[in-house]
């Protein structure tokens, strides 16, 4: 291959050139019912470094539910903002683990803090975090919002609006979005689009219905598709594989 061709290949068009990753703590487990699992997480950085090859400017958001879940532990008896606190430094740990294992592949990262934490992530300053995405780094946006009461499906797409991302991709455990549970039902029908509107009113699991309704009113599509289909996210970015689109 020539010098030429190799530029080109480098270059292939892509549809979105900054897109926000929102995957949850669970995806992190593997087949473990608890925790981090070290090969997974590998294995996601491994995809999103497959994507960040290509000039996508990457933005990431990881909920903490593998660890911690706030709304559980006030389900349980504690005190919910107590508890929603204890979820967002759950998060923190995910970034940590997700920004280690995207370093090893070669990448740079910045995790990012809500909270400020400053001797492990950098507090959150949106002017930085853009020039971090401008200069090619993979930008790990940990504790939430910063705030209970607010999921880290919000706090995605609060953090793709602010940084001007084009699309929100959603990695789940299924390659798009289904009236019911595929797992549990065969006859479970998937959409391969879905407004926004019809969403909320189904409650088709998406992702909450704050988060939903930011994007809504800022008309920035949602893409749900497989964690678990190797090269899924690179190859939606490339016009191909299975998802559904959640837009107007």
């Amino acid at each position: 291959m020539t010098s030429s061709e190799t530029a080109e290949t480098q270059t292939s068009p892509v549809k979105y050139s900054r897109v926000m990753l929102k995957i949850s703590g669970e995806a992190l487990m593997g087949d473990q019912g608890f925790g981090l699992h070290p090969p997974t997480v590998e294995r996601i950085a491994r995809e999103v470094k497959a994507v960040h090859d290509l000039g996508v400017e990457i933005c990431m958001v990881i909920g903490g539910g593998n660890i911690f879940r706030g709304l559980s532990g006030s389900a349980q008896g504690m005190e919910r903002t107590t508890a929603d606190y204890m979820g967002m430094l759950a998060t923190v740990m995910n970034a940590l683990a997700m920004q280690s294992a995207l370093e090893g592949l070669g990448v740079f990262t910045r995790v990012i803090s809500a909270i400020r934490m400053d001797e492990v992530a950098e507090p959150y300053i949106r002017r930085r975090a853009v020039r971090h995405l401008e200069k090619k780094r993979v930008c790990i946006f940990a504790a939430g919002t910063g705030n209970p009461y607010f999921t880290t499906d919000t706090a995605g797409a609060l953090r793709a609006n602010e940084m001007a991302c084009e699309a929100i991709f959603k990695g789940t455990k299924v390659d798009g979005v289904y009236d019911k549970d595929p797992h549990k039902f065969a006859d479970a029908k998937r959409y391969d689009t879905v407004s926004y509107d019809e969403a909320l009113a189904k409650r088709l699991g998406v992702m909450d219905a704050a988060a939903i309704a930011l994007a809504r009113d800022n008309n920035l599509p949602i893409i749900v598709f497989s964690l678990d289909e190797p090269g899924g996210f690179r190859g939606i970015l490339a016009g191909e594989g299975t998802y559904t689109k959640v837009h107007a």
